[in-house]
């Protein structure tokens, strides 16, 4: 079953040539980023910023944005195991509000259920220390949530359509 989050318009994923999309992790001491590549099929990690003032964390979303044409933000939506939307939900919606007020760039809501789990796996199954896995967790579960929006866009280029 796909939930409201999963629904991806293709509208808000067309890109002039060169733009890129970028993932973010929304979290409530640190933004995860992640770029994806100018054909649209791999998501990479990027970078973690430190949340301070929105004003603050705004400017930088953008400036990073820009010098990396980005023409659509995928932002993780928390909702709760069981689909329902909780505080966090309510905080990332209200994210969104405030930066639209900024940004023409379009933001696609992403179903990020255990991106977080999934990005910490993979950084065990590396073997990555505790010290580095904090260092990248942010930016490795943007990538996670990026790379599942790619995926799907992907499916619906092959098909034509978005499927139901």
């Amino acid at each position: 079953m796909t939930s409201e989050t999963d629904r991806i318009s293709l509208e808000n994923f067309r890109l002039a040539s060169g733009q890129r999309y970028m993932g973010i992790d929304l979290g409530s001491r640190t933004i995860g980023l992640a770029v994806s590549d100018t054909r649209h099929r791999v998501a990479t990690p990027l970078e973690t910023i430190r949340r301070r003032k929105f004003g603050l964390d705004a400017a930088r979303l953008l400036e990073i944005a820009e010098s990396h044409d980005v023409g659509c933000f995928v932002i993780g939506l928390p909702v709760n195991m069981d689909g329902t939307s909780g505080p966090r939900v309510q905080a990332t919606r209200a994210f969104v509000r405030n930066m639209k007020r900024l940004s023409d760039i379009p933001f696609v809501y992403w179903d990020e259920r255990l991106s977080t789990a999934a990005a910490e796996r993979v950084l065990l199954e590396a073997d990555a220390t505790r010290a580095s896995r904090a260092r990248v967790i942010d930016k490795m579960a943007a990538a996670y949530i990026l790379q599942g929006a790619l995926d799907r866009l992907a499916v619906i280029a092959r098909d034509g359509r978005e499927k139901p």
